[in-house]
C-alpha cells in the first residue's frame, strides 16, 4: 500500500459566523481610521441567533455609530431574513465599548509594541501569489460560491459556507488534488441533486481548472445530507477564531494572535504583515524557494526581541546571509512598520474574509515586491 504525503487546508465564506464577527470588527476599525488615523482599536464581536454583541477597547476622536456599521455589514453579507437566524433589520445589537487601558497606552505612545508576542510570515514559490496551494484553492472555492450566490445564479444557497482541500504532495514536483469538500448552507426547499451538481460543475471544476490541476479528485458536498441551519443560528460566532484560515492554512507556524478588530499598534497584526512582506520578497528574489520569518516583540519596546528565518533547506545562500539581508533592508520597529506598510489606512474590512495574504483582488502594501532587487544583490555575496 502506497503511503501518500497529503496536506489539507480549509477556508470559510464571509457568511460563516466567525467571519461575520471579523467583518464587523474590521468595519468598525476602518470607520475609526477614516476619521482618526491615530485611533486605538481592539474591537471584539459575538454573534448568535438574531443577536450581536460588540465590545472592546476603543480610544478615538471618531464618532462611530457601531450599530449602523454592524447592520451594514450584516446586510452586505446577505443576512436579510429572520429565517436565516439573523436579519440586519431586526437583530438586537448590544454595545459594550470602553477606552484603551492607560497602562497599555504608555508603551504605545512611546512608539513601542502594544503587546508582547511572536508572529510568523511565510512564502512559497508553488503559486503565483507566493502562497501555499491548498489554502489558495480553498479560498477561491468559497469566494466564487459567494459571488455566484450574490449574483443570484447559485440557487438556494445561503451565506454560510466552508471548503476543504487536500493536496497530494507524494511527488513534490507534481502535486495533485486528492479531495475537495464543500459544505454550503441552503434553503429547506432546495433540490438536492441539482444543488450538488451545480457546486461540482460550476464551482469546483472551474476553480480547479483555473489552477491547471487534475479534475479526477474525490469530492464531498454537504456530507451530512443537509445544511439548512447555519450562520449564527447554527453556531455562535466570535472575532479572531479563524487564524489559520486568515494566514497560510497550516503550512506555516502561527504565533497565536488574531488580526481582526485590531489597529496596527498591535503587533499581532502589524508584525504578521511585516513578516509576510519579508518572506515574500526573499522568495521572489530567489534567495530560497520557501521562507518563514518569525518576529517577536516586548510590550513597550520598539526593537524586536528576536528575528528568525527558516528556509526549510531550500536556501540558495546561507540562512545567516539571508538574516543579514533582512536586518539591513527592513525596518522592524512598530512605528516604522505602520508607516512603511500604510497601516493607518482604512483597508481591513476587505481582508476579513478569504485571507490576509496572497490576495489578487485587492492591493495591500505588504504584498508588494519592491525589495526584490535589493535582496538579489546578496546572491553574489554567498
Amino acid at each position: 500500500m502506497e503511503l501518500k504525503k497529503l496536506f489539507t487546508s480549509e477556508s470559510v465564506s464571509e457568511g460563516h459566523p466567525d467571519k461575520l464577527c471579523d467583518a464587523i470588527s474590521d468595519a468598525i476599525l476602518d470607520e475609526c481610521l477614516k476619521q482618526d488615523k491615530s485611533s486605538r482599536v481592539a474591537c471584539e464581536c459575538y454573534a448568535t441567533t438574531n443577536h450581536i454583541i460588540i465590545g472592546g477597547e476603543i480610544t478615538t476622536k471618531a464618532k462611530v455609530d457601531y450599530r449602523k456599521v454592524a447592520r451594514d455589514v450584516i446586510k452586505e453579507i446577505g443576512y436579510d431574513n429572520v429565517r436565516y437566524g439573523l436579519d440586519y433589520k431586526t437583530c438586537k445589537i448590544d454595545v459594550y465599548v470602553k477606552t484603551q487601558s492607560l497602562d497599555i497606552a504608555l508603551g504605545v505612545n512611546k512608539q513601542g509594541a502594544g503587546d508582547q508576542g511572536m508572529m510568523f510570515g511565510y512564502a512559497t514559490n508553488e503559486t503565483k501569489g507566493y502562497m501555499p496551494l491548498p489554502i489558495v484553492i480553498a479560498h477561491k472555492l468559497v469566494r466564487i460560491a459567494t459571488q455566484k450566490r450574490k449574483e443570484g445564479s447559485f440557487k438556494w444557497a445561503r451565506p454560510d459556507m466552508k471548503s476543504q482541500v487536500t493536496i497530494d504532495y507524494t511527488n513534490p514536483n507534481k502535486p495533485k488534488i486528492q479531495s475537495i469538500l464543500m459544505s454550503v448552507q441552503h434553503d429547506p426547499s432546495f433540490k438536492k441533486r441539482e444543488f450538488k451538481n451545480y457546486i461540482y460543475n460550476e464551482i469546483m471544476i472551474p476553480v480547479v481548472k483555473s489552477f491547471n490541476m487534475n479534475t479526477n479528485f474525490k469530492h464531498y458536498i454537504n456530507p451530512t445530507g443537509k445544511f439548512v441551519i447555519g450562520g449564527p443560528k447554527g453556531d455562535v460566532g466570535l472575532t479572531g477564531r479563524k487564524i489559520i484560515v486568515d494566514t497560510y492554512g497550516g503550512s506555516s507556524r502561527h504565533g497565536g494572535g488574531a488580526f481582526s478588530g485590531k489597529d496596527c499598534t498591535k503587533v499581532d497584526r502589524s508584525g504578521a504583515y511585516m513578516a509576510r512582506y519579508i518572506a515574500k520578497n526573499v522568495v521572489a528574489a530567489g534567495l530560497a524557494s520557501r521562507c518563514e520569518v518569525q518576529l517577536a516583540y516586548i510590550i513597550g519596546k520598539a526593537d524586536p526581541a528576536s528575528v528568525m528565518v527558516d528556509t526549510f533547506n531550500t536556501n540558495k545562500i546561507p540562512e545567516k546571509l539571508i538574516l543579514e539581508a533582512i536586518l539591513e533592508n527592513f525596518k522592524l520597529q512598530p512605528a516604522e512598520i505602520i508607516s512603511h506598510l500604510n497601516l493607518t489606512d482604512p483597508q481591513f474590512k476587505a481582508l476579513a474574509s478569504y485571507g490576509h495574504f496572497g490576495r489578487n483582488d485587492i492591493h495591500v502594501r505588504w504584498e508588494d515586491l519592491d525589495k526584490v532587487e535589493d535582496l538579489k544583490k546578496y546572491l553574489s555575496k554567498a
